[in-house]
């Protein structure tokens, strides 16, 4: 890894990249420029993920006219893609550089596609085509599925940790943290807040599960997004990151409301 993103560097087609280095025996997202050229460490596989999507986001607001490599799996590349799709990056911005998930990483995460479209590091592995999460789900009753979300969604304490990981959460103003627009006399107010998140995730989510795991009340959202990935895919045909040149189905906005990137 360290002689590909030293030539990205030297050579000056980037600024600065998001890769990792190792802390305490741990890896951690690490912003590289020639400065810190000597910090890079040799690629290795890791199962460590990271908001990696969002990080870039807040370079390019930060700075609008700067390149920025990136180190990406699958799952960072569809988002990455998705941002494309939503103006918030513009990809002549963006260098990347992608790195294959492992065969555990994969099936723990049920991940379809644990793999970028170009793979610099790491080994292709098949992807999961039937989530076991979604067939649980199916095999429910109704009144005990309803059942079951309410009494997850009421361990929710309201900490927004789901949307702030999300790397496709790019608003700048997010309407769900305004109690009076959360309606509570049908639902309870934290079911009200997970059910319209994830219709607001319709046709936007890419299955990377952060919000899962950084989840507190170990609510499995990732079961929820991935019930809605498969209802959008089976009723319009789209699936969130892949490479196409249409909008999600759930873009009300005409191609030219969308705000350029680096303004939202």
């Amino acid at each position: 890894m360290d002689a590909k993103f030293k030539d990205l560097l030297r050579e000056g087609a980037v600024a600065g990249l998001i890769a990792y280095r190792t802390i305490h025996g741990q890896l951690f997202p690490w912003f590289y420029t020639k400065g810190n050229l000597s910090d890079l460490e040799p690629w290795r596989q890791s199962s460590a993920r990271y908001p990696i999507v969002k990080l870039l986001l807040a370079l390019a607001r930060r700075d609008p006219a700067g390149t920025y490599g990136v180190l990406l799996r699958g799952c960072e590349e569809r988002g990455l893609k998705e941002l494309y799709k939503w103006n918030q990056l513009d990809p002549d911005k963006v260098v990347t550089i992608g790195q294959a998930c492992d065969a555990e990483l994969a099936a723990r995460c049920e991940c379809e596609k644990p793999y970028p479209d170009r793979i610099d590091f790491g080994q292709q592995v098949d992807g999961v085509a039937q989530s076991r999460r979604v067939s649980e789900l199916h095999s429910m009753t109704n009144e005990a599925r309803l059942d079951s979300w309410l009494a997850h969604f009421n361990r929710c304490i309201r900490c927004y940790g789901c949307r702030d990981v999300c790397p496709v959460c790019f608003c700048s103003e997010c309407s769900l943290q305004h109690s009076e627009l959360i309606p509570g006399d049908k639902l309870p107010p934290d079911a009200s807040f997970h059910l319209i998140r994830a219709v607001h995730m319709g046709g936007r989510c890419v299955d990377c599960g952060l919000c899962e795991e950084v989840c507190p009340a170990r609510i499995p959202l990732r079961s929820l997004y991935k019930e809605v990935n498969r209802v959008v895919a089976e009723i319009f045909d789209y699936r969130p990151g892949a490479d196409n040149n249409g909008r999600s189905p759930f873009t009300l906005l005409g191609e030219d409301s969308l705000l350029p990137w680096g303004t939202r």
